[in-house]
């Protein structure tokens, strides 16, 4: 997997300020929230391995699909049946393609999130006024792990960190949400993207 397609499997760092004296939100409403988000478009920073900083903005469809695109240049992730693809414009053979389950992302993107599920869920903590959830594909902990930062009251996410197969971590701070928006579907096609870049 290249830098680009590590924002699939997130990681997070906050820096803004937070409320005082939060306590550890609970799993079961870490699911709820997560399968409350049904359309999220947000600008977002990512954090690359090699401490390189892209900005971008992430449009969210549940279940399954994401795009980010980042500033500055043609690169593009996208996710969706099932399958992750990374536009680079660098590239001339067309987009690098992976199946989104052995993405840590898809933990977030499934249609039934439940942090509950035996060895999913690898972490649990408060920290610094956040809660702090590190899970895993419990069938395939080799995939890597994504660690998710939220604040309470209302809960929200507000970042993620991915680890990926090959231990590198990509961190990814999101800035406000805007949730339940209409998102058209072709933003998500991999195969209107490919040929668009024809």
């Amino acid at each position: 997997m290249n830098l680009r397609s590590l924002a699939l499997a997130p990681a997070f760092a906050l820096a803004f300020a937070l409320p005082a004296a939060a306590e550890k939100i609970p799993l079961n409403e870490i699911s709820r929230y997560l399968n409350s988000l049904k359309t999220v478009v947000a600008d977002f920073t990512q954090v690359n391995p090699n401490g390189s900083v892209t900005p971008g903005t992430v449009y969210i469809h549940r279940p399954g699909r994401v795009r980010f695109e980042y500033k500055g240049d043609q690169t593009l992730v996208l996710a969706s049946g099932g399958q992750v693809a990374v536009f680079d414009r660098k590239s001339n053979t067309g987009a690098q393609q992976y199946p989104l389950s052995k993405t840590p992302l898809s933990i977030i993107l499934d249609d039934n999130v439940n942090l509950g599920r035996a060895r999913m869920v690898t972490g649990h903590t408060e920290r610094k006024n956040t809660t702090v959830v590190t899970a895993q594909d419990p069938a395939h902990p080799e995939y890597g792990n994504i660690q998710m930062v939220f604040t309470a009251n209302p809960t929200e996410l507000r970042q993620w960190v991915v680890t990926d197969d090959a231990g590198k971590r990509t961190t990814v701070v999101l800035g406000q949400m805007k949730k339940g928006g209409s998102i058209p579907p072709s933003r998500f096609s991999i195969t209107a993207e490919a040929e668009r870049r024809k």
